[in-house]
């Protein structure tokens, strides 16, 4: 009787994958990092919008999209926040989003996984992998990540921002997604 109700069990789970696609974006978060002269300092970005389907025993079929407003930035500072949205900077009038596309998705182990993908920033795409967590608790998952770009790379801060000993190049992008998943049949 036991061996039974563990095979119904086993298959009852097996028949109802759970896929995480509904972001819960009022839950979620997108950080950045970065140092001026040498001093640490954070910022963020209030509008974004996610796509995603992540099945976490099946993680090679995922998919992610994020668009990231770049207008939305909150540097801490009103008169930053107004500078960096100028051409020198992400030229927010030519340039409204970056836009991560995520190519591949792979398990590392335990809760790690991987995704490889395209960042365009600024109208400058490139190959970027970003590590990130999955945490499940019933019907939702809470994905953790970070990645580093060197803000030259894409043309962030040209001319006498160039300087990276006032700015320094690389940028630590951090994000947080909370979504909910429905058993799928």
């Amino acid at each position: 009787m036991k061996l039974w109700l563990i095979s119904f069990c086993c298959l009852s789970l097996g028949a109802h994958a759970l896929e995480f696609n509904e972001v819960k974006t009022a839950q979620s978060s997108v950080t950045f990092g970065y140092k001026q002269m040498g001093v640490p300092l954070t910022g963020s970005f209030a509008k974004f919008a996610i796509t995603a389907n992540f099945d976490p025993a099946k993680p090679q079929t995922a998919a992610a999209k994020i668009d990231i407003a770049l207008a939305s930035i909150d540097t801490g500072n009103d008169d930053a926040n107004d500078e960096v949205k100028d051409k020198v900077w992400f030229n927010t009038a030519q340039f409204p989003n970056a836009q991560f596309i995520a190519s591949s998705i792979k398990a590392l182990g335990g809760n790690r996984f991987e995704a490889r993908g395209k960042l365009t920033i600024k109208g400058k795409t490139l190959d970027v992998v970003a590590p990130f967590t999955f945490q499940q608790t019933g019907l939702q998952g809470i994905f953790d990540g970070a990645l580093a770009i060197n803000r030259l790379d894409y043309g962030i801060g040209t001319g006498l921002w160039a300087d990276v000993s006032t700015v320094a190049n690389e940028v630590s992008i951090k994000f947080h997604f909370v979504a909910s998943s429905r058993a799928a049949p």
